[in-house]
């Protein structure tokens, strides 16, 4: 079912000059943004970001015979908040964005995946294969970690009790500083800033940030390993078009990189001085890799 989005305010509406609907899916409503005609281009993002980020890639693709679709992850964004916090699963996001496929009835889809959107995106394709038509990886992680990984120290820092709650709920931690993550910290700053921080200002609903950044293992128990293991086995298996685009100044992920090179042997790698939302970076080397995936360029 389509309902119609949520109204935003003149400055932000200004930035997203797209078709916005909200799709409900099984017991959720997805905050959706669109534009273009053509063969479905599904860009995922990750925590603590929504649909926002694709919009410099979206305008790059203008003209194009692709359709881009910009949905935010549920939790995030517009769409809507769990009531429960233990309700941000791995097994729950790969769910809730199948579900929001299937509603939306995507076929040949070539599929852009970042940060956490690559395990959630990737996994509900695994589970409905034939809807996938190509990839492409930005900064991401597409399996279980090895054995003697390291959690990283923003990651350690979200598990800290009482300080990590408080950073994250109440001062807005991290979306107050994207800036940090990035190869040029003034690509996100004043409006683009703003318009990163805005969804989540409410403190009472806010508790995504700091479950996603939870959903990160930080051993080989954590309740999120076997779904990421399910991920890695689909991306070792798969022999579809694919590209890589990598933002090697990322100082979350971009380490990453030759990891998920040697588990797509097929994909080009481009390599690049951006952050970890390249997007905002580097928009038209993604664009020119979606439309190579897709066979248009």
């Amino acid at each position: 079912m389509t309902l119609p989005a949520p109204p935003l305010p003149t400055w932000l509406e200004r930035m997203v000059p797209f078709r916005r609907y909200v799709v409900q899916a099984g017991d959720n409503h997805h905050h959706v943004m669109e534009i273009g005609e053509g063969p479905p281009v599904l860009c995922v993002h990750g925590n603590p970001s929504w649909g926002f980020l694709y919009r410099r890639v979206a305008m790059a693709l203008t003209g194009q015979s692709v359709r881009v679709i910009m949905p935010d992850l549920v939790g995030l964004g517009f769409s809507n908040r769990p009531a429960e916090t233990a309700a941000h699963t791995l097994d729950h996001h790969i769910t809730w964005f199948g579900q929001l496929v299937d509603e939306l009835d995507l076929d040949d889809v070539v599929l852009v995946v970042q940060d956490w959107g690559g395990a959630i995106g990737v996994g509900a394709m695994a589970d409905r294969p034939e809807r996938l038509a190509g990839l492409v990886v930005l900064n991401t992680v597409l399996s279980e970690p090895k054995s003697d990984f390291k959690a990283t120290t923003f990651h350690r820092f979200g598990r800290l009790p009482v300080v990590s709650d408080l950073a994250y709920r109440l001062l807005g931690f991290p979306q107050m500083a994207l800036g940090f993550a990035q190869g040029d910290r003034s690509s996100i700053r004043g409006a683009v800033a703003r318009a990163y921080r805005y969804p989540l200002r409410d403190r009472r609903r806010n508790q995504a940030p700091l479950a996603l950044t939870r959903m990160v293992p930080d051993s080989l128990d954590h309740p999120s390993i076997p779904a990421l293991r399910r991920v890695g086995e689909f991306i070792r298996g798969y022999q579809g078009p694919a590209k890589i685009v990598w933002g090697d100044r990322d100082p979350v992920l971009g380490t990453a990189r030759n990891h998920i090179a040697r588990m797509l042997p097929q994909a080009e790698v481009t390599r690049t001085e951006g952050g970890h939302f390249l997007q905002e970076e580097v928009p038209k080397e993604i664009a020119t890799a979606i439309l190579r995936v897709a066979g248009a360029g």
